[in-house]
């Protein structure tokens, strides 16, 4: 055989060679394309949420915690403002948690739980959750990705005010006041 024969069967090898692991490897990109996306909290967002919902609280005069969790409940930002309560750091993030994890604004929760006493058992259910006015979940597009919490506040509609501001500074869906 020539050496420019030999060249060319080379060359097809390494063509079919190719193919061949075109071929086993399609699954694989198959399968990957066809996973689940799942919506999240980005570290950016979930800090201009707290930004936010601290400016607001400081504008009314209130020295106060705010916590915003991700959808599973792991804090992805806390800060707590010169001179508030070392009480407002587990506040906060109690009922950033609680609002994350039901899917609900904490203040309308309570006053649910205030009117039907035969469900106060569910504010044991998690001994991470606090459900006090001041946790809102945070959705985007109709997708629960997270919650933000405020504590520290004298009374519960101002966390909550703070807490709106926050959801509001990044485009989320505000729930209702009186959706429990």
């Amino acid at each position: 055989m020539t050496s420019s024969r030999l060249s060319c069967l080379a060359s097809l090898a390494s063509l079919a060679s190719l193919a061949s692991l075109a071929v086993a490897l399609l699954p694989l990109t198959a399968f990957a394309a066809s996973l689940p996306t799942t919506p999240y909290l980005p570290l950016e967002m979930a800090q201009r949420a707290a930004n936010a919902a601290m400016t607001h609280c400081l504008d009314v005069g209130e020295r106060v915690s705010v916590a915003v969790v991700e959808r599973g409940g792991a804090t992805k930002v806390l800060i707590k403002a010169d001179g508030s309560g070392p009480h407002t750091v587990n506040s906060s993030t109690g009922k950033a948690f609680a609002a994350a994890s039901l899917g609900r604004e904490t203040l309308a929760f309570a006053e649910f739980l205030k009117e039907h006493r035969e469900f106060d058992g569910l504010r044991d259910m998690d001994d991470r959750m606090v459900i006090l006015g001041g946790g809102l979940p945070i959705r985007i597009e109709g997708a629960l990705i997270g919650g933000i919490g405020v504590g520290g506040a004298p009374s519960a509609a101002i966390d909550d005010a703070c807490a709106r501001a926050g959801v509001e500074a990044i485009g989320g869906e505000s729930p209702s006041p009186s959706t429990p």
